[in-house]
């Protein structure tokens, strides 16, 4: 089966950061196909290398780069919910004119299309948090 992960929530807030890795995880395990992870909402807080957890705490967003680093995930943020919250990568940074980027390693930034396109292309669009 071929699925479609949507994030809403930040990766220290709720538990749907931890539910959906733990889902993704799961899948690929089992041998299904994980098509796109979608991060929106607070959900692109995911995405943010400058996250730093206590040492006995786990790295959500770290968890996610190693995941996507494994299995040639697609881990897209919301390029609209990003700017609101301060996520860039280098293109939108220069765009915006900022001085530095922030993005962790295995996310892109991309519009809503990239939602509806994997809704379209899995057989089920999975959503964690509100």
């Amino acid at each position: 089966m071929k699925f479609t992960v949507q994030v809403n929530e930040g990766p220290y807030q709720h538990q749907a950061s931890d539910s959906a890795y733990l889902f993704t995880k799961a899948a690929l395990e089992k041998g299904h196909e994980i098509y796109r992870v979608f991060f929106y909402h607070d959900g692109v807080n995911n995405g943010t290398r400058l996250t730093t957890p206590p040492q006995d705490d786990r790295n959500i967003v770290n968890r996610w780069s190693e995941l996507a680093e494994q299995h040639n995930l697609d881990l897209v943020i919301c390029v609209a919910a990003a700017q609101r919250r301060g996520i860039a990568d280098a293109d939108e940074a220069k765009r915006n004119g900022k001085d530095a980027d922030n993005i962790a390693p295995g996310f892109r930034i991309s519009g809503l299309g990239q939602l509806i396109e994997g809704g379209i292309q899995s057989d089920r669009l999975v959503v964690f948090g509100d």
